[in-house]
């Protein structure tokens, strides 16, 4: 009897543990996770929205980290992702809420990769839709996604100018790095 209780006990403990292990953070915890340690490192808060399975995403995930562009995004900004849209098999990947945030936002019909620029109280200040001018950040916009092309390019660093400081020599790292990816597009 104590050891049929022993090994129930051991399989319940592991049965806990690994469903405790596997409970991603939802969007929400993630955002504030991230806007709380910008504002201690007096940054912004970048998030990105991606899929494991997404081209576009791992361009602009691998754009960010290139050696020409990589320490300006990691001096300015706190960067999170989150995951959503996964495949039917990697759905467990997925951050609980993500949908909710995207159509919060006005995104949830942009594709991904989608991107916001938080400040340290939460507030959101830009975001990967090219919007009129003088349009309001509520109002939904055309999505740059992965910025390639050339307008994309601008409005991105046109962003990257309004959150945080950008030389123009970085600037100009920016535009060339980014720009690449129209000429790698299949």
């Amino acid at each position: 009897m104590r050891k049929s209780f022993i090994i129930l006990f051991i399989a319940l403990f592991s049965l806990t543990n690994i469903k405790a292990q596997s409970k991603l953070p939802d969007t929400k915890t993630i955002v504030a996770a991230a806007c709380k340690e910008a504002g201690k490192q007096n940054k912004k808060a970048f998030i990105i929205f991606h899929a494991s399975w997404c081209g576009w995403c791992h361009k602009m995930d691998s754009s960010m980290n290139d050696a020409s562009c990589k320490n300006f995004f990691d001096k300015n900004y706190v960067i999170k992702h989150v995951t959503i849209y996964e495949q039917k098999d990697k759905s467990n990947l997925n951050n609980p809420g993500g949908e909710e945030f995207l159509k919060q936002y006005h995104a949830d019909k942009q594709g991904i990769p989608a991107w916001f620029i938080f400040d340290k109280d939460g507030k959101l200040l830009a975001d990967a839709q090219i919007r009129p001018d003088g349009a309001s950040l509520d109002s939904e916009g055309k999505s740059v996604g992965c910025p390639a092309e050339k307008e994309e390019v601008s409005h991105f660093v046109k962003v990257l100018k309004q959150t945080a400081s950008l030389s123009d020599a970085q600037a100009d790292e920016i535009i060339a790095r980014f720009s690449k990816n129209a000429i790698t597009q299949h």
